[in-house]
C-alpha cells in the first residue's frame, strides 16, 4: 500500500537502513509474492533482503520463530523486530543500546496513547522492567502500550515453539516474566501511528508528506503536497494538506484535493472536492463530486452530483450513477 508515494514497507526499511541495519528478513504471508517483486534482493534500497513465507498463520511469535533459520547472529546477539503496519520515529539505535545496557532477553518499544483500551498495555517498574502484559483490558493501569518494535536476544527466538501458532503477547512474554527473565520497556514519545484504519492510513501519508514524520524514502521534497511523476494537475486546481497525487493521476480544473491519497492513475474531474480520502488506482471521481473521509476502490467510478462522507466505502469496480448518493440536504 503506497503511503506518501511508496509502500509503507519502504519507509520502514529506510528507517532500519538509516539506523545501521544492513540485512532484513521479511516474514510474509498474504500475497507474499508482491514484496519480492517490488523490493527484490534489497540492493536498490541499500539492504540485503531475504523472504520467508508462512503457509499457515503462525501468530506473532510463530512468525518470528519461522525466520530463525535465516538469522546469522550468535545466541546472545540482538535481533530487531518490526511490526509491518507501524509508522514510527523511534531512535532504533537507542532501543538497542537500552537492550544491551540492561542485558535483557527482550526490550520493547513502548509509547503512550490517550485511550489504551484497544491495545496491549505494558506496565513497567521504576527501573523500566516490564511487570505484566495485559491485552485489551477495559480498565488499563497504564497508557503505555506495546508499540510493535522489539529487540530480542537471539536465543529467545530459538526457544519459541516450532510449527504451531504462538502469540508473543499472550505466551512468550508472560512466560519470560514468570521465569524471572529480564524483559525491559523503552518508553518513547516520538511520532507513532498504527496504520490499521483508513483514517490512520490517510493521516500517516499526510504526516510523511508534510514532514511531521521523517522518512528518507519519501519520493520528493517535504511540503504541502506530493505530486508524483506523470501526474497532471490543472493550473487552478488546489492540492494541499499533505495530499499525494499518484503517478499518472489527473486532477481537473477547479478541483480541490485536501489531505487525500490518490493512487496511480486516479482521476479527479473538474470542480470535484476530495478531502481526507483514499482514491484507488484508475478510479474516476466525476465533476463536482464531494468526498470527505471516503475510501474508493480501484477502478470505481463516481459520476457527477454524488456526495459521500463519514467513512463511506465504494468497492473496486463499482459505479455510482449521477446523483445516486447525497449526505447533505437537497435544499439550497
Amino acid at each position: 500500500m503506497p503511503v506518501a508515494g511508496v509502500p509503507v514497507t519502504a519507509h520502514m526499511l529506510a528507517r532500519a537502513r538509516d539506523a545501521g541495519i544492513d540485512r532484513v528478513v521479511l516474514a510474509t504471508s498474504y500475497r507474499a509474492e508482491v514484496f519480492e517483486e517490488y523490493f527484490g534482493d534489497g540492493s536498490a534500497h541499500g539492504l540485503e533482503l531475504e523472504y520467508v513465507t508462512e503457509t499457515e498463520p503462525l501468530g506473532t511469535g510463530g512468525a518470528i520463530r519461522n525466520v530463525a533459520g535465516r538469522l546469522r547472529g550468535g545466541p546472545d546477539d540482538p535481533v530487531v523486530i518490526f511490526n509491518g503496519d507501524i509508522l514510527s520515529g523511534l531512535d532504533i539505535q537507542a532501543l538497542i543500546r537500552r537492550h544491551a545496557a540492561a542485558d535483557a532477553a527482550v526490550t520493547l518499544h513502548l509509547t503512550e496513547v490517550s485511550d489504551p483500551r484497544a491495545f496491549g498495555v505494558v506496565p513497567v517498574d521504576a527501573d523500566g522492567r516490564v511487570t505484566e502484559f495485559l491485552e485489551k483490558t477495559p480498565d488499563p493501569p497504564t497508557n503505555l502500550i506495546n508499540a510493535g518494535c522489539y529487540v530480542f536476544r537471539r536465543s529467545v527466538i530459538d526457544s519459541i515453539a516450532v510449527g504451531r501458532p504462538v502469540s508473543v503477547e499472550r505466551e512468550t512474554f508472560p512466560a519470560l516474566l514468570a521465569a524471572g527473565t529480564p524483559v525491559m520497556g523503552y518508553p518513547d514519545s516520538t511520532y507513532w501511528l498504527d496504520l490499521g484504519t483508513p483514517a490512520a492510513f490517510v493521516q500517516g501519508s499526510r504526516d510523511l508528506v508534510t514532514g511531521r514524520m521523517a522518512s528518507s524514502a519519501l519520493p520528493g521534497p517535504v511540503g504541502d503536497c506530493l505530486v508524483l511523476a506523470g501526474a497532471v494537475v490543472a493550473a487552478d486546481a488546489k492540492i494541499g494538506g499533505g495530499a499525494t497525487v499518484g503517478a499518472r493521476a489527473r486532477v481537473g480544473a477547479g478541483a480541490a484535493v485536501d489531505g487525500a491519497v490518490l493512487f496511480d492513475g486516479a482521476v479527479v474531474e473538474s470542480g470535484a472536492t476530495v478531502r481526507d480520502s483514499v482514491i484507488g488506482r484508475e478510479a474516476v471521481i466525476g465533476p463536482g463530486v464531494v468526498l470527505d473521509g471516503v475510501v474508493v476502490g480501484d477502478g470505481a467510478v463516481i459520476e457527477r452530483g454524488n456526495e459521500l462522507r463519514a467513512g463511506a466505502r465504494v468497492f473496486p469496480g463499482a459505479v455510482l450513477t449521477a446523483g445516486a448518493v447525497r449526505f447533505s440536504s437537497d435544499r439550497t
